[in-house]
């Protein structure tokens, strides 16, 4: 365009230079040609500008041509990224999964967990005495992982009459003795559950059905917390029926049903050592019938974070010895109760005779010089308060009692024995928990007097 109008101007100056020497004629001559220029040279900007509309059309078209095979070439990289993702999720699932003979899945569960504790001088030999022994000995302490739990859960993908199938199977090392090299492998307890929603029969080993909660704590595994200061933990065969009803969507009743097969003094290992010998007029212990229980929880829930649940029961059966029928009645109540995110409150109360078998201390029935037996009276239970102060850290306080009448008893035996504990839990990983626990067993001989024990253990339980 510079050029074509720099050749028009130079025409119009030489055009002006021969208008002074040419004709009128001739002038207008010259003035229609550069009108015809002019025209000419609009004509040509006309085009040159929808030649530049059409360039720019052009190239909005191949930007837009290109941006639309562009993407699916971004994003071909990311198909390899996303392949090589849920390989490696399926090789992962591979290696976490375990499936029987009969194709049905199984979920390895537990925790490999280690104890470093200290004794006090009366503990019985043992690694965690449940009662204080009467003879002082040396104090103790040592380190152990015979506490390590290791189980199995099963979910059923078909149904069985309509019924969810569940099950469970747990099992330690506490058997055997503390030595290293002697730890024997235990089944804790197994249950089998066909569930149809608002009914479930259940069958296994596993607590007594009116003694279903237990203290929080890693020190004492091998068995329960306060065993023969007020929890009825021992783990026995068992069937029954659970019935639950909901009274709206907040609150319900859990009505349980079932026969639990009670342990006879002397007649199998209690899973602690024994305070006391048998006396040796004690009679063979015959035909141990199951016992009869029932439990029913009434609950109500107000918010994610506030509920609470008491479930009244009861237990019954006969204990044999010799001749000698000994009847075994117990009333009990169990609670939990949530009022706020930063405190819980539960426990357990009993009150009957002839405990021993459910797992109190072994003196259910007393045999005098005669060789008559007699029951024996029981009174007792336990208590906690646990304040979780954030997702990682809790603090636990608990305590029990049993406490049996004086007068069922002879010389030697146990009027009460009390337990009381205290420990704090950290979770410094999603599946590492470190436990410090410290606490004291007092027992009260009747004869001997009172004897005490002090217990103090640290825990690291890695949780699979």
């Amino acid at each position: 365009m510079k050029r074509l109008s720099g050749i028009l101007f130079l025409c119009a100056i030489a055009a002006g230079g021969v208008a002074r020497a040419q004709s009128p004629a001739d002038i207008k001559g010259i003035l229609d040609r550069l009108q015809k220029l002019e025209q000419d040279n609009r004509e040509l900007k006309d085009e040159v500008q929808a030649l530049r509309g059409e360039l720019a059309a052009s190239r909005g078209g191949a930007t837009a041509s290109v941006a639309s095979n562009t993407a699916p070439a971004a994003a071909a990289p990311a198909l390899p990224d996303q392949v090589a993702v849920n390989t490696s999720r399926v090789d992962e699932m591979a290696q976490t999964k375990v499936e029987t003979s009969q194709k049905m899945p199984l979920r390895v569960a537990g925790m490999a967990l280690f104890n470093a504790y200290l004794n006090g001088r009366n503990n019985a030999g043992a690694e965690n005495t449940p009662v204080a022994s009467v003879g002082a000995g040396d104090a103790t302490g040592g380190g152990s992982l015979r506490q390590t739990i290791v189980g199995l859960e099963f979910e059923s993908p078909k149904t069985v009459m309509g019924a969810k199938v569940t099950g469970s199977l747990y099992t330690d090392f506490f058997a055997g003795s503390a030595n290293s090299l002697d730890h024997i492998w235990r089944l804790r307890t197994a249950t089998v559950s066909l569930d149809w929603g608002s009914t479930a029969i259940t069958v296994g080993q596993d607590k007594p059905i009116i003694s279903p909660r237990d203290p929080s704590s890693f020190a004492q595994v091998g068995v329960s917390p306060l065993t023969g200061a007020g929890n009825l933990w021992l783990w026995q065969p068992e069937a029954k029926i659970e019935q639950r009803v909901h009274f709206g969507a907040n609150a319900g009743l859990t009505a349980q049903v079932g026969m639990f097969q009670t342990r006879e003094l002397g007649s199998e290992d209690s899973g602690y050592n024994p305070y006391l010998a048998p006396p040796s007029t004690t009679l063979p212990v015959e035909r141990p019938d199951p016992g009869i229980e029932g439990r029913f929880e009434l609950w109500r829930q107000w918010g994610e974070n506030t509920r609470i649940a008491i479930a009244p029961g009861f237990h019954t059966n006969q204990s044999h010895v010799g001749t000698n029928s000994i009847p075994s009645q117990i009333f009990s109540l169990d609670w939990s109760i949530k009022p706020a995110r930063f405190l819980e409150v539960s426990g357990f109360f009993y009150n009957g005779q002839n405990v021993e078998d459910l797992g109190a201390l072994p003196q259910g029935f007393v045999v005098n010089s005669a060789g008559l037996a007699h029951v024996v009276h029981s009174m007792g239970g336990w208590g906690q308060i646990r304040i979780p102060v954030t997702q990682r850290l809790a603090f636990d306080f608990y305590g029990g009692t049993q406490d049996d009448r004086r007068s069922d008893l002879g010389y030697g035996y146990i009027g009460i024995n009390r337990g009381y504990f205290a420990n704090t839990e950290y979770r410094i990983a999603p599946n590492v928990i470190l436990s410090l626990e410290g606490g004291q067993v007092r027992t009260v001989y009747l004869g001997p007097g009172h004897r005490l024990n002090n217990h103090y253990d640290l825990a690291v339980a890695y949780l699979f």
